[in-house]
């Protein structure tokens, strides 16, 4: 059938599946929103407040389910809004389309109005960045986007569309899309041997699991390595939920901010088995000293990172579900009760820890994590918050952990966090931010309002930039060089002035009635959690040290 540039959008979109897209119409991209407007009972669409919440947005929606997340945006400044976000799901894996609209190709390279070759800009931080000319090309490659996206290692996709591409008019013929096989192509029996010998050898083995886990949907098949191996378990921030955090054989997060059990088994450990994880710098501390005593299994998707940041003794390329479920088959039930022992004793002596007797940012997770059972997903912002919310709060599935990891994208998590409700409405969702990242996109929480996507915002509240105020602290001699939010701006007024409800905490009595009336409300919350400005986050890996040298408050005095 004969269909128009936009109407080939749309029906693309509808082939793979696509029930939400997140974005911000403008010049370029009209032809398409109209065509939008004629399928708003098939494809909802979120007009968010900025086009980098729309990319969040789209973010959360993909990591909250696995789908691919799509958001939009016209050409020039609103493509350009657009990169943060598209950076964000490139530095975590995320399955990604990005559509934008440019001029008309014969104004391309002519400096014309609001022109920008984002195809070009994007490159860097994306899988693939097209950009289509021709109205023959526009469904194929449209379709080649998805693929790649969720291909092998996931990633975005850029998808840019000049103008008289969206009018234009071609044939159109309905494909139906062939699910995405799983990357299994290079797994041999020859790795899988090899890494079975070092783990049947070792003796005090353990296990590392990153963001690939939860990607590849490999939780039953973690768990019943971990059975066989008889090992303790740690994770990055990307990894949490992927192995249950409420587990006796987990010892918290590794890396910078970690537990000192966690760093401290890695290192002893004689077998690191590393489970979709790319040895992360925050993981690693000082690579020389890195699990220094022990032998590394990698298991991973992506070749490039067998060896990028620490060499390994054995590894197999290939999805990680995959490579779980052979090596399962062959491995016979191992028995290290003594290392475990040794691992949970290390783990009771060294415990988490914070100040009991004044509202605090763990305080406040602990509590979210009783009254939700640990059934809730959770987003955050970056900072120390961010990691307050990965140390007290237990994850036990995957997917309840929405995070920027690998960019440290402040402003990210309430925009994720309505992508993340959009995706999942029956699950509470919470965003954890600080007044610095809040401050970032908190037009978002418009957004929330305007469509009623009943998001709790919890705002710890310190009148700093907390994190980088630490680092200030413990590194630069206190010299607090513009880390100061002591500017009276009011929360509540502002989230209330948004038309969102909003409740203000300053000791912990209130916590538990104020977080059970902002999820009962079931509407946009906001809540002002004023925290001490000197709050730190302990554990913490001085930067060039190794993750043995971590340090908590008791050991600074």
């Amino acid at each position: 059938m004969q269909l128009n540039g936009s109407e080939i959008i749309i029906e693309c979109l509808k082939e793979q599946g696509v029930d939400t897209v997140f974005g911000y119409p403008g010049g370029t991209i009209l032809n398409v929103y109209d065509e939008l407007y004629k399928h708003s009972d098939e494809i909802k669409h979120i007009l968010t407040s900025h086009e980098q919440g729309a990319a969040h947005a789209a973010d959360g929606y993909a990591r909250a389910t696995g789908r691919v997340g799509v958001c939009m945006a016209t050409s020039g400044p609103g493509a350009t809004n657009l990169v943060t976000g598209i950076a964000t799901a490139y530095m975590d894996s995320v399955p990604l389309v990005a559509i934008t609209a440019n001029v008309a190709v014969p104004l391309l390279g002519k400096d014309s109005f609001q022109e920008i070759d984002i195809a070009g800009v994007a490159m860097p931080i994306t899988k693939y960045s097209f950009i289509v000319k021709n109205i023959a090309d526009l469904a194929p490659t449209i379709r080649r986007a998805f693929k790649i996206a969720q291909t092998g290692r996931p990633g975005p996709v850029l998808v840019d569309i000049t103008k008289d591409v969206t009018a234009a008019v071609t044939e159109y013929e309905k494909q139906e899309i062939a699910p995405i096989s799983r990357s299994v192509e290079k797994i041999t029996d020859k790795d899988i041997d090899a890494a079975l010998a070092l783990i049947c050898s070792a003796k005090k083995p353990m296990v590392f699991v990153g963001g690939g886990a939860v990607i590849s949907g490999a939780s039953e098949e973690l768990k019943k390595f971990v059975e066989l191996l008889d090992a303790p378990v740690t994770d990055s921030l990307m990894g949490k939920g992927a192995f249950d955090g409420e587990d006796p054989r987990y010892v918290g997060m590794l890396g910078m901010h970690g537990t000192k059990a966690a760093n401290y088994s890695v290192t002893e450990c004689d077998l690191l088995v590393t489970v979709g994880a790319r040895f992360s710098d925050r993981v690693t501390g000082n690579t020389k000293k890195f699990a220094y005593n022990a032998k590394i299994v990698q298991f991973d998707v992506d070749a490039a990172e067998i060896n990028k940041n620490i060499m390994v003794s054995a590894s197999v390329i290939g999805d990680v579900k995959e490579i779980l479920s052979r090596v399962n088959a062959k491995l016979a039930k191992q028995d290290h009760a003594e290392w475990i022992k040794k691992v949970q004793a290390l783990a009771a002596d060294k415990p988490l820890s914070y100040h009991k007797d004044v509202l605090t940012g763990p305080y406040v997770m602990e509590k979210l994590y009783e009254l939700t059972k640990g059934d809730a997903i959770i987003s955050t912002e970056v900072g120390q918050h961010q990691m307050w919310a990965a140390q007290f709060y237990k994850y036990r599935a995957p997917r309840t952990l929405i995070t920027s990891g690998g960019l440290g994208t402040m402003g990210y998590g309430l925009g994720a966090s309505l992508g993340a409700k959009t995706a999942m409405p029956e699950k509470t969702v919470v965003n954890i931010a600080g007044d610095g990242c809040f401050r970032m996109n908190m037009n978002e929480l418009a957004t929330a309002v305007r469509y009623q996507i009943p998001v709790v915002e919890i705002v710890m509240n310190n009148s700093v930039l907390g994190m980088v105020r630490q680092w200030q602290t413990l590194f630069y001699g206190k010299r607090y060089s513009n880390t100061v939010l002591n500017d009276g701006v009011d929360f509540v007024k502002l989230a209330q002035a948004m038309g969102a409800e909003a409740f203000r905490i300053t000791k912990c009595e209130e916590v538990e009635e104020v977080l059970k009336k902002a999820i009962a409300l079931n509407k946009p919350v906001l809540i002002d959690c004023v925290i001490d400005s000197d709050d730190k986050v302990f554990p913490m890996v001085a930067p060039g040290a190794a993750i043995e040298d971590a340090f908590s408050e008791e050991d600074m005095k």
